[in-house]
């Protein structure tokens, strides 16, 4: 009975495997193109061209960046052809590496060859030349003959190819873009001219990639798995992209005047494929790269019966939709690893995620136009992931940036093909949906930004033919930010979670906090970005100069370059790839909740192990909100060695600023005077020799530090950060290294380029019962700053961990703050019980406004109380417009003073039905308690 059971579960996974295979079709057309467009299409291109004054002039653009070229080689055939980047007299076949460098090529060919690339790396400080000031048929034992940047005046001169990063490849594809759009424009217009010179480069390129071989590593590393036959990298075979698409365009005119080269041609796309397919990353954004890479070469392939070896489109395609390799997931296997289904979010960081999901949507268009055959269906999930991708948005239109990242706009390709694929097939409902979203992605980007946004910027040939035949209904309107993001969204995959309050760019809150789980992550523990006025005032910090450089692997992956906490100031673990995400003990409201919830708070509370020390973290985070155009947030974090022996906990904050101002809690400057402390020499992290300027003052009390942000051309902006003092604090004032994330539009480039001003607060000891509390507050020099007043509390016999504050603000309001760990023991502090984990109570004029219990079991405050049957319930009750408002995630009692209860049977109604209350005397007050069910945000009648 056992080796039948054994049998049966090898049988069903087999069967669940195969229940994965996509269908590819028998036979592929033998017409060419196919990739872009088809001669069918050539009429409505023609008409848009004549119509449309973007299409004509990206058309008449790109003919005439041409025409100089194309015009010089019917007279000199040798002068654009002699520019490429080619072993032109040693003919070399085999290429050596060292690690990510070039060391040396051997062997010869009958025919010059493709050169191979200088390094891994792209960071040289040479640069190319102009296509002009390139010698011709360079192939000499000097080096390359490149500019140096490093130089004044930038003279060109011979450097070793070690030295010249990612040049090679960069050339030989800007010259072969040429070849390509010359073949778009034989295919359109019938002039030879275009075609010889686009054959004369594509033909000796071709041929001198036929006698290329794998590239071998002299170091015998990891190095070797990653190689293409041109770049160091297979994802950076990007040159497949020309080739493929010159070919297709000019495959008439190759069978006309080469037939007897279509062999070698086929056989090099083939040999490139081979090599994509057997090196690479599997689990990743490289997969799907690489599946792009070897989809366009299978798609300009005939069927698998024209080849002798029985390799074809079909056999291609097969390979990376439905087989696994080692190192080439089928596409089926990746979107079951990589995807989120409950999320729709993929293991990587933002940036990555977005690469991954326009990859598959290409895939899908390909398919749709090439193989007339809806790929969308067969991967249901795609849907969800491109919708998916909006939670990323912060308010000003743009994305989080955690891991390696940078703050973009969400690209809008991957809605609109998902659009096209439903304009194609008739599928109105998807149509409208992701209409709403391009147009609310567009109208995000326009609004934070004061200006209107109209979508793809690309106006190349390629991006004329995709989306010739592509227009957005105008009578489906576009969605809001509320219809495609949720106050509060986690996706456990990347253990990563944001919070987000309001609309309005400019008066907006959003808190996004993330882990170490999956690929291009740091190591950084609980990391925190806080948006505020339009910009991620406490940024990611980016990825340096390049992966491959020192600042990378000291700094920017590192612990002390992220808003977080280090403890012993050697808190690390492996970047990149990552396996360290954290847990989330409570939160409100639930991820993804978009109605029937309390509109003024959201809150996260988040548990995380830090491995180098075997230390217990843990950060509450939430958004407070004091108005529709005010708020604030609070953040608590707790950090303690499991085994003690506590040195030091390290709580990092970095803003963006030229100033950064520190203070007492009654507004006088403290001073700090310079020291050199957080240093590498102490024991430090290396990443600690990054921060510089540093000064120091150790103080018991509590601190109020300002960042100020000098916009040109707009109001300042300021970051008031109060902190809680605690005894073996000492509080130390930095600069950083520069964010990188930040260097891609989202603020002038003198901004990008400043040190982030920073605040590092150490704690000698523990500190978990000395916790780190902090209140946050953004403002602008017109829109001051709502927050008037904070102040600590600890009640007497509170736990040993909490933290209590009090919050007054400029329109009379005030909350109280309660916070525990473990939310094991009642907290009595003047009128007000608690038990739970953390509760905001809110009063205005000595009026309760609300009590909110985040997590716990109890809190009450002058007759109004709510106690939960466990000890993990949210609940709130507001009073909101002259009506009261209950929400609770778990069955509670609900007291109420028997006063604001009009029925005289002492009753009132929750969606039509009557609860009856109990009346009890509760500290001399008549009160009325309720038992009431589990339910959402729901307006009570009293």
């Amino acid at each position: 009975m056992k080796r039948i059971g054994i049998v049966l579960l090898i049988l069903l996974s087999v069967l669940s495997n195969r229940a994965q295979v996509i269908k590819i079709p028998a036979a592929i057309t033998p017409l060419h193109p196919r990739l872009l467009t088809n001669n069918n299409e050539r009429p409505r291109l023609q008409q848009l061209i004549g119509t449309s004054d973007w299409a004509r002039t990206s058309w008449e653009q790109a003919k005439k960046n041409l025409e100089e070229y194309v015009n010089r080689h019917q007279a000199d055939s040798t002068w654009i052809i002699s520019r490429l980047q080619m072993y032109w007299k040693t003919k070399s076949t085999d290429v050596f590496i060292k690690g990510g460098v070039y060391d040396h090529a051997e062997g010869e060919a009958p025919v010059p060859t493709v050169r191979f690339t200088g390094t891994r790396d792209a960071v040289t400080s040479f640069g190319a030349p102009k296509l002009e000031d390139i010698v011709p048929y360079m192939d000499d034992p000097r080096g390359l003959y490149y500019v140096n940047r490093a130089k004044p005046g930038q003279p060109l001169e011979w450097v070793e190819q070690a030295k010249t990063g990612r040049i090679v490849e960069g050339i030989n594809r800007r010259i072969m873009e040429m070849a390509q759009n010359a073949a778009i424009v034989y295919w359109y217009t019938g002039e030879e001219k275009y075609a010889k010179f686009a054959y004369d480069l594509f033909d000796t390129y071709m041929k001198g990639l036929y006698y290329r071989k794998e590239p071998y590593d002299l170091n015998h590393g990891h190095n070797q798995t990653l190689v293409g036959l041109t770049s160091f990298e297979v994802i950076h075979e990007d040159i497949v992209n020309e080739m493929t698409i010159c070919y297709d365009f000019l495959h008439a005119y190759l069978q006309k005047h080469a037939p007897g080269n279509m062999t070698i041609y086929a056989d090099a796309f083939k040999k490139w494929a081979d090599l994509i397919i057997k090196n690479g990353v599997p689990f990743n954004n490289w997969d799907l790269i690489e599946a792009r890479f070897v989809a366009y070469i299978a798609l300009i392939l005939e069927n698998n019966s024209a080849y002798a070896d029985g390799r074809g489109a079909q056999y291609y395609l097969d390979q990376i939709l439905n087989q696994t390799a080692v190192r080439q997931w089928s596409l089926t296997a990746l979107i079951k690893k990589g995807y989120d289904p409950n999320t729709g979010i993929w293991n990587e960081s933002p940036g990555y995620a977005q690469v991954v999901i326009s990859e598959f949507m290409q895939f899908v268009t390909l398919f749709d136009r090439v193989l007339d055959f809806d790929l969308l269906e067969q991967l249901p999930v795609l849907k969800k992931a491109v919708l998916g991708t909006a939670q990323y948005l912060f308010p000003n239109g743009y994305m989080v940036s955690f891991g390696d990242s940078h703050y973009g706009r969400l690209s809008i390709a991957p809605a609109q093909q998902v659009v096209m694929n439903a304009q194609k097939n008739k599928k109105q409902e998807q149509e409208a949906l992701f209409t709403r979203m391009v147009k609310m992605v567009n109208s995000e980007w326009s609004m934070a930004n004061g200006k209107p946004h109209t979508g793809a910027e690309r106006r190349d040939l390629v991006s004329l033919l995709t989306y010739a035949d592509f227009t957005l209904k105008e009578n489906i309107p576009a969605g809001t930010l509320q219809d495609f993001t949720s106050p509060l969204f986690y996706s456990p995959n990347v253990s990563w979670l944001i919070q987000r309050s309001g609309t309005d760019p400019q008066r907006a809150l959003a808190i996004s906090l993330n882990g170490s789980l999956g690929n291009h992550m740091h190591a950084n523990g609980i990391s925190l970005e806080l948006y505020g006025k339009g910009l991620p005032l406490a940024p990611e910090a980016g990825i340096g100069t390049t992966y491959f450089q020192p600042d990378y692997a000291e700094y920017y992956s590192k612990f002390p370059a992220h808003n977080t906490v280090v403890v012993d100031g050697i808190s690390s673990y492996p970047e990149m790839r990552s396996n360290h995400g954290f847990q989330v003990k409570s939160c409100y409201p639930a991820s993804g909740v978009q109605t029937g919830i309390f509109p003024y708070i959201t809150f996260a509370d988040l548990y995380f192990l830090e491995p180098e020390t075997n230390a217990n973290q843990q950060r509450m985070m939430s958004i407070i909100r004091t108005s529709d155009t005010t708020g604030y947030y609070i953040d608590i974090f707790r950090s303690a060695k499991k085994e003690g022996g506590d040195k030091y906990h390290d709580y990092f904050y970095h803003n963006m600023g030229q100033g950064l101002t520190v203070n007492d809690n009654a507004g006088k400057p403290l001073h700090l005077p310079p020291v050199d402390k957080l240093a590498f020499a102490n024991g430090d992290l290396f990443a600690y020799d990054y921060l510089y300027d540093e000064k120091s003052i150790k103080t018991d009390n509590d601190i109020k530090a300002t960042f100020k942000l000098r916009m040109p051309d707009r109001d300042s902006i300021f970051m008031n950060m109060w902190m809680k003092g605690a005894p073996n604090r000492e509080i130390f004032t930095v600069k950083s290294p520069r964010s990188t994330s930040i260097d891609r539009g989202i603020v002038p480039k003198e901004i990008a380029e400043l040190p982030l001003p920073a605040i590092v607060a150490r704690q000698y000891g523990e500190a978990w019962t000395k916790p780190f509390v902090a209140v946050f507050e953004p403002s602008s020099s017109s829109q001051p700053a709502a927050v008037t007043a904070i102040t600590s509390f600890t009640p007497p016999r509170a736990p040993n961990d909490f933290a209590g504050v009090v919050v007054e603000n400029r329109n009379g309001s005030k909350q109280t703050i309660f916070s525990t760990s473990t939310g094991s023991g009642s907290v009595n502090y003047k009128e007000c019980t608690f038990r739970g984990t953390y509760a905001v109570i809110s009063e205005h004029s000595h009026e309760i406004q609300y009590l909110f219990l985040g997590n716990g079991r109890t809190l009450s405050k002058g007759g109004f109380g709510m106690v939960a049957n466990s000890d993990s319930a949210s609940a709130v009750l507001c009073k909101q417009d002259d009506q009261w408002f209950i929400s609770c995630t778990k069955p509670v009692t609900l007291t109420l003073p028997q006063e604001i209860i009009h029925d005289k049977s002492n009753a009132f109604s929750v969606n039509g039905k009557k609860m009856a209350g109990v009346k009890k005397v509760v500290n001399g007050k008549a009160v009325l308690s309720f038992n009431l069910p589990a339910m959402p945000y729901t307006r009570l009648d009293l």
